[in-house]
């Protein structure tokens, strides 16, 4: 096979652009993720009481008195985009940051959408809009201003990529997903696939979650998939649980052929996506299946062509619950196993240790912490690993955690 023929089915990473705790830039992401920085704000009882938070739940033994903070969520440059003062105070905070890094992310590549004829395709989701119900509900007289349809147009998850599509100009399939935590990750493959198949030259693929008020904290309830202390202790001991968090993010992808003729920067190539569904295959609704997501991973190394032994590096879903790791190391195992029996050779790590639970966002901020450390040849640490969770049989498995940065 020639070398042209083998770039048919690649899609290239041109560009990218975020929003992440305590990193307002890609490049930031990068410095915090290599440094080990672990972005939890633990908040004190004045700045609870000051955010509005009950004072009974602030002196809760339980009530879990941290949060991952998104700087700037409150800011915006209506003029820019062509909104008006109200119009910008009424829209969904994760509308008006996903459309701003959206307008990078075209700049990080390279492109300007007026001038370009390229079919540029969106493909998003946002997380649940907070902001609405936190902060417009309560202020009726603001919403009294406008007809249903503009109420729903500033407020409603469903057009969140349309207005992208709309306020940059962009002539390609534009689609809203929502699958929950697995959200920008689909909508990356939705993305793939559509220029697999020639609908768009160019996709914008990521997803949002800024969740309002940031200050907040949470009560802990034994058995929650939230940490008990505000950490996320991913394939360890004594994880308890997620954190959640605020971010966005996005990749600009192009077909591989075409991005070397046109001499875009390549940061990373996507050589197979897959996805699928565990159906009524797993011990309950909100646990997934080692065969579902064993069978997902074996059809995304085929399409992609690679064996187990050629990979190096796995960047988890690593929620930090005592249920969830062990279930997606097994899954890993599993799909490893068809192609290698290797053990201890590719490392294995979580951002979510880093950031937290960004929800929309969880999944390409992954994808993102990979992309930076194939163009920095680094690997930054999965932070708050200490002694492996006895669930998980890391000795007989491929897999070790990555602890420091290689």
């Amino acid at each position: 096979m020639d070398q042209k023929s083998d770039q048919l089915d690649r899609i290239a990473v041109i560009g990218m652009a975020g929003r992440f705790p305590n990193a307002p830039s890609v490049e930031q992401f990068g410095k915090n993720l290599c440094a080990g920085l672990e972005s939890v704000t633990t908040f004190t009882d004045d700045q609870l009481l000051s955010a509005g938070v009950e004072p009974s739940l602030v002196q809760a033994p339980n009530f879990v008195k941290a949060g991952i903070l998104l700087d700037g969520v409150e800011l915006f440059d209506a003029r820019f985009f062509g909104y008006t003062p109200r119009e910008a105070e009424l829209t969904d905070p994760q509308h008006r940051v996903f459309l701003e890094c959206a307008w990078e992310a075209l700049e990080d590549a390279g492109y300007d959408a007026e001038r370009t004829r390229l079919r540029i395709g969106v493909f998003a989701g946002s997380g649940t809009n907070t902001y609405f119900q936190n902060n417009l509900v309560s202020n009726s007289h603001l919403l009294a201003e406008l007809n249903l349809i503009q109420k729903l147009m500033v407020t409603d998850s469903d057009y969140l990529s349309t207005r992208v599509s709309y306020k940059l100009n962009l002539k390609g399939p534009s689609l809203t997903v929502q699958t929950a935590c697995s959200t920008s990750l689909v909508a990356t493959h939705l993305a793939c696939q559509s220029l697999l198949n020639g609908e768009c030259d160019m996709a914008l693929a990521g997803g949002v979650s800024i969740k309002v008020p940031q200050i907040a904290g949470y009560l802990y309830l034994e058995g929650s998939p939230l940490s008990s202390d505000g950490r996320c202790r991913a394939f360890d001991a004594s994880a308890q649980g997620m954190m959640p968090g605020s971010g966005v993010g996005i990749v600009v992808l192009k077909r591989l052929a075409e991005a070397l003729e046109d001499g875009d920067s390549v940061h990373a190539v996507i050589r197979g996506t897959a996805i699928n569904n565990d159906g009524a295959g797993k011990i309950g609704y909100t646990a997934p299946s080692v065969e579902g997501q064993a069978s997902v991973i074996a059809e995304a190394q085929a399409i992609a062509g690679v064996s187990a032994d050629e990979i190096t590096y796995v960047e988890a879903h690593g929620t930090g619950t005592s249920l969830g790791d062990p279930i997606e190391v097994a899954a890993l195992t599993q799909a490893f196993r068809k192609t290698s029996k290797g053990q201890g050779f590719c490392s294995i790590g979580s951002v979510k240790t880093n950031v937290g639970h960004l929800g929309a966002a969880a999944g390409i901020t992954g994808l993102m912490k990979v992309v930076l450390a194939l163009q920095n040849r680094v690997l930054p640490p999965s932070l708050n690993f200490q002694r492996p969770n006895p669930a998980i049989d890391f000795a007989n498995s491929p897999f070790y955690v990555q602890q420091t940065l290689a």
